[in-house]
């Protein structure tokens, strides 16, 4: 894993930064070489070549040993001043290649290329339309949810209203226990208890009458003994 990223970044600094680097030199001189300048075009025309052939290659040789290290030699093949690989790969195998059916690639890219134009204004089209159908649909709900909460707000109000202020304010805790105590004396007492009797006037008068004749007869002894 180490040694695949080492090699992916000898790979950039090698194939890419480098190979940049001199193709700058080259543009500023005071006195370009055709030769040198030519040399540096056919390189970056290979290098786009491997790029796309790259992104294929990778998803079945990516597995093979050594893979990252051959892509880094044939980068170092390319421009090495000694080897200069780049003339021989242009000349024997690009060069007839893209000669041969350039009037057809030259098609194919006009082809593309009114396509791809195409396309992409249909989808900037259909973005636009979609875009503008989730924004009205987004306006429409915020205006729902508050025509929602000002008749919500307007439906309290009226029970308010109709209800005639707030309800009484029950007592609670010890003034609750008060108010109980005070209302328990105040009541009268229980019709459960028995009720005391009464003499009736039968017995009452009866009662009086033998105290009078007790008291009369007392008077008379004492009468009698004087006498």
């Amino acid at each position: 894993m180490f040694g695949n990223f080492i090699t992916r970044g000898l790979v950039l600094v090698l194939g890419y930064a480098y190979p940049a680097f001199e193709c700058f030199k080259t543009i500023e001189k005071n006195r370009v070489e055709i030769d040198e300048l030519r040399f540096w075009c056919q390189y970056w025309i290979i290098v786009a070549a491997l790029r796309i052939l790259e992104s294929f290659g990778d998803l079945f040789l990516s597995w093979l040993p050594m893979y990252g290290e051959a892509k880094l030699a044939l980068f170092i093949y390319l421009w090495y001043p000694k080897t200069k690989g780049t003339a021989y790969i242009y000349d024997t195998l690009l060069k007839p290649f893209v000669a041969k059916y350039e009037a057809d690639i030259d098609r194919s890219l006009v082809e593309f290329r009114a396509k791809a134009w195409d396309l992409a204004i249909y989808y900037w089209q259909n973005c636009t339309q979609l875009g503008q159908a989730k924004f009205l649909q987004m306006l429409q709900y915020i205006a729902s949810q508050s025509k929602r909460e000002i008749q919500s707000s307007s439906e309290e109000k009226n029970e308010t209203n109709h209800s005639g202020g707030e309800p009484p304010v029950t007592p609670s805790g010890l003034f609750n226990r008060n108010n109980k105590q005070l209302t328990d004396r105040k009541a009268p007492p229980s019709s459960s208890s028995p009720p005391s009797p009464r003499p009736s006037s039968s017995v009452h008068h009866s009662e009086e009458d033998n105290n009078l004749h007790g008291a009369r007869a007392k008077l008379r002894r004492p009468n009698k003994e004087i006498s």
